[in-house]
């Protein structure tokens, strides 16, 4: 933190702050948020030296932020941002964020910082404030060239900080703020951000330095050799405590009526059991090995380099010379059953020193013999399966942090190479929403359902050959059309009624269908997200028809005037550039900004 410019006494910034006083009039905030002012009071009393925090305004998975009111020298008051980072955050992060703000912020609609207040874990930045809106509430009312203005914006800030080497990697409205008054924007949160190879952000290069030091692998405690050996240590034991319980049916017999026969029936009985348990543990000695020299196979897999997924000559597993000769000795061996003898008393005595563990065991370990032999390769490539082989190999680690909805294919599919193009995609998805009036456009539970929406968009032949392109097999079960861009905003903003081509259409016309296609947009609607811009209330009267009919027209006439009957082409050529499934052939910022759209600009 040293670094930075941390502040903690006599704040000052030209000269130009001074302490703050208590006005009279406070804003009305709820009790929760007051407690929670109390506490960034308490955690860091620096802060009530210089500003007066009147509410909370934002709150994420690693901070929270406050607006706080400052007094000026010259008389006036000023608004600030207080971002309270968690007390867990890294402080490497925690310089990294500050770093970027400091080297790339306060130009280029890209925020910058003012103070920087530290006591202990609790770290609090401020930053300017700008009053703004939620897209979510403005979406509807914005015009076609205020959407040309803030998409224009955005990539002016993302080609700011990728001329840096910084990867945003939370690209979304919430983080680009807009104020519709003074047509201000400002690029926020750097607290994701990564970097390129090349990043002029030191450190970035710290941050990226500990991630490849994590590598990939088993999320457990527990070292992948000694699980592997946990099983057969168990199997003896098991065995030894049932040796060791023969005497007692011994015991119960000498309460039976007295007679020659009988205890020379529990005396033969008896001898039967012991050597049935000791051939029982021979048995259960091979299993273990044979066990053992399999896990260790499986472990030596795990410790192969696995650049991408899907890849045949990577789902192979040659068993050795040994080993196959250990296997075959397994297979040969057998577990028998302990027969029942004809006496009663010997019936019961058999019974109870039944030792069915080693059978159970050589069952298990049946099992992955016959999945792993001698040059076999896996056969769930492009399946819906996963086979043992591939599930006991080191697990892929890439990067995925951002917000569901926004991230790009090769996120989704965890191509370890991610650069610039992942905070251009999120801008595609953006002028998506824009363009259609819908917010948010994707809305997923988990990647796989995520990529299902983009290809239902975009295409799944498409998909699966970018994905192909980076070193990604994808698999479909079946073939989903790519989607005209403009048809499809259109249709969802209310502009075309009868779509001749199959891409979702409005509430009323697609309430009974069940395409896949059409899911991921009818799923919102059920959720109670935004709806189409021109759906009329529900009427279930008499002249239903001719009221939605006429909400419609309406609508359209409102559209009209905000130069919705006048999209052009370049728009929907863009957003096709932008939402290019291949990153290696996806516009740059810098490219976008020389676009036809923005000619003019």
């Amino acid at each position: 933190m040293e670094l930075f410019p941390v502040c903690a006494e006599g704040i000052r910034t030209e000269g130009r702050v001074i302490q703050s006083q208590r006005a009279a009039g406070r804003r009305k905030v709820s009790s929760d948020v007051e407690i929670e002012i109390g506490i960034l009071y308490k955690a860091v009393p620096e802060l009530a030296k210089v500003f007066r925090i009147t509410d909370k305004i934002g709150e994420g998975t690693f901070s929270s932020v406050f607006l706080g009111e400052a007094q000026m020298l010259d008389g006036r008051r000023e608004m600030f941002a207080l971002k309270h980072l968690i007390p867990t955050s890294h402080p490497a992060r925690i310089a990294a964020e500050l770093q970027c703000l400091t080297v790339a912020g306060g130009r280029e609609n890209v925020i910058g910082v003012t103070y920087c207040f530290r006591k202990e874990d609790h770290v609090v930045i401020v930053m300017p404030y700008m009053e703004h809106k939620a897209i979510v509430d403005i979406i509807g009312s914005l015009s076609f060239e205020e959407v040309r203005l803030y998409i224009y914006h955005l990539l002016t800030a993302l080609r700011h900080i990728h001329q840096f080497g910084i990867i945003h990697r939370d690209i979304k409205p919430n983080n680009f703020l807009y104020n519709r008054n003074s047509r201000m924007y400002a690029l926020v949160d750097f607290g994701l951000a990564q970097g390129t190879a090349d990043t002029h952000i030191e450190m970035l290069k710290v941050v990226r330095q500990r991630a490849s030091q994590k590598g990939g692998g088993s999320t457990g405690n527990q070292d992948p050799t000694q699980r592997s050996k946990a099983p057969p240590r168990l199997i003896p034991k098991s065995t030894t405590s049932a040796s060791a319980a023969l005497p007692l049916p011994a015991q119960q017999s000498t309460n039976l009526a007295p007679s020659s026969s009988s205890s020379s029936t529990t005396a033969s009985s008896s001898a039967a059991q012991k050597a049935l348990v000791k051939k029982a543990r021979s048995v259960t000695t091979t299993v273990s090995t044979s066990r053992t020299k399999h896990a260790k196979d499986l472990v030596r897999l795990r410790k192969v380099p696995r650049p991408v997924f899907g890849e045949r000559n990577l789902n192979s597993c040659t068993r050795s010379l040994s080993t196959a000769k250990q296997v075959t000795k397994t297979e040969a061996s057998k577990v028998v059953k302990p027969s029942r003898t004809e006496d009663p008393a010997g019936r019961r005595l058999s019974s109870g020193n039944r030792v069915p563990l080693p059978v159970r065991t050589q069952s298990l370990s049946q099992r992955p013999q016959r999945t792993v032999q001698q040059g076999l390769t896996c056969s769930c490539y492009l399946t819906d399966r996963v086979c043992n082989i591939c599930m006991s190999r080191k697990q892929q680690v890439a990067p995925r942090a951002g917000t569901p909805g926004f991230r790009a294919p090769e996120v989704l599919t965890k191509c370890p190479n991610q650069g610039t193009a992942i905070d251009v995609w999120s801008a595609g998805v953006i002028l998506l929403s824009l363009l259609s009036g819908r917010y948010p456009f994707f809305k997923a539970s988990d990647d796989l359902i995520a990529l299902t929406q983009i290809m239902s968009i975009r295409g799944s032949r498409e998909t699966i050959k970018a994905a192909k392109a980076f070193g990604k097999a994808v698999a479909s079960s079946r073939v989903l059309p790519r989607q005209d861009l403009r048809t499809l905003c259109e249709t969802l903003r209310g502009r075309r009624t009868s779509p001749d081509d199959g891409v979702t259409p409005l509430r009323a016309a697609n309430k009974d269908s069940a395409a896949p296609t059409r899911r991921p947009l009818q799923r919102e609607e059920e959720a109670g997200g935004p709806q189409s811009l021109c759906t009329p209330p529900p009427n279930h009267g008499e002249h239903s028809g001719d009221t939605e009919t006429t909400g419609r027209e309406n609508c359209k006439v409102e559209q009209d005037e905000q130069g919705w009957d006048s999209v052009p082409d370049d728009a929907y050529k863009l957003l096709d550039r932008l939402l290019d499934l291949n990153p290696a052939t996806r516009i740059t910022a810098a490219q976008a900004l020389q676009h036809p759209l923005f000619k003019d600009l």
